[in-house]
C-alpha cells in the first residue's frame, strides 16, 4: 500500500504539472486511499471529464434489504433468520416489532454506503439484511473489500465467506479483504449487519459499502450493473 500510494503521488504531481486528464485518470484507477481518490477524481472532473466514482471503484448500488430483526443482548448475530434460510422476496416474516419483507434500496453515496437508517430510521439493539445478484461473465477469483463499523456476516451464494462480531470499530473503504470465487453468471451475496445497545451518537451509524474487485484492489464490474443512481433518486 504505501509503494502504491508513492506511484500514485508521483503520477498526481505530473498531472497536475502537464494538466493531463489522462494522468488524472490513471491516478484514479490505480489510486486505493480515499484521499487520493477524491484528489484524482476531483482534478479529473476540472479538466471537463465526469467521474462516475462508484463505477470506478465497483462499490455494489443496488439492493434487497430485509429487517429489522431483534439483536437484543446481541443475541442476533448468532440466530439464523429467515434470510439465512431462504431467499424468497415474496415472503414476510415476524421482525422485531412486527412483519418484515423485503425492499428496494439504492444509494447515491461517492463510495457506496448502504445506510439502512435511511429506509428504518435510527433503531438499536436489531439486525438487517441486504441482498444483491452478481451477474460474472465468467468465473473468477475476487475479493469482495467491506467497510463496516458494526457486526457482520457475508455470505456468497449460500456458503459463510467470513464473519466479524464486534462494533464501533471504526469503518474505512477496503477494511476488509475477502478472497471468494464467483461462478458463472447469477451469484447470490447476502450481507448481515447488527446494531447494540450503545446510544452514543457515534454509535447510530447502521451501514456498510462493499465493492468487488481483483487482489491489486481494482474494480471488477458486474454484467448486470444498472447506471449508479441519481442523488435524487428514491431509496426505496
Amino acid at each position: 500500500p504505501e509503494l502504491r500510494r508513492d506511484a500514485v503521488a508521483q503520477v498526481l504531481e505530473k498531472a497536475e504539472a502537464e494538466k493531463s486528464a489522462d494522468l488524472y485518470g490513471k491516478a484514479l484507477r490505480a489510486a486505493r486511499d480515499v484521499d487520493q481518490i477524491k484528489a484524482s477524481a476531483k482534478a479529473l472532473e476540472e479538466t471537463g471529464r465526469k467521474v462516475d466514482l462508484p463505477q470506478v471503484m465497483g462499490f455494489l448500488m443496488r439492493w434487497k434489504v430485509i429487517g429489522p430483526f431483534d439483536n437484543t443482548d446481541r443475541k442476533g448475530f448468532a440466530v439464523a433468520y429467515p434470510p439465512e434460510k431462504e431467499i424468497d422476496f415474496g415472503a414476510s416474516y415476524e421482525g422485531k416489532d412486527g412483519k418484515v419483507k423485503w425492499s428496494d434500496f439504492s444509494t447515491s453515496d461517492s463510495f457506496g454506503m448502504v445506510d439502512v437508517n435511511l429506509e428504518y430510521g435510527e433503531l438499536k439493539q436489531v439486525v438487517a439484511y441486504a441482498h444483491n445478484f452478481y451477474e460474472s461473465p465468467e468465473a473468477q477469483e475476487v475479493q469482495f473489500r467491506l467497510g463496516c463499523k458494526n457486526a457482520w456476516k457475508i455470505w456468497l451464494n449460500g456458503e459463510l465467506l467470513f464473519a466479524r462480531d464486534e462494533y464501533h470499530r471504526g469503518i474505512r473503504v477496503d477494511q476488509y479483504a475477502i478472497d471468494a470465487k464467483l461462478k458463472k453468471g447469477k451469484n447470490a451475496i447476502l450481507v448481515k449487519f447488527c446494531q447494540n445497545e450503545q446510544m452514543q451518537s457515534w454509535t447510530k451509524e447502521w451501514q456498510f459499502q462493499i465493492r468487488v474487485t481483483d487482489a491489486s484492489g481494482a474494480a471488477i464490474l458486474a454484467a448486470n450493473r444498472l447506471p449508479t443512481p441519481k442523488a435524487t433518486e428514491k431509496k426505496r
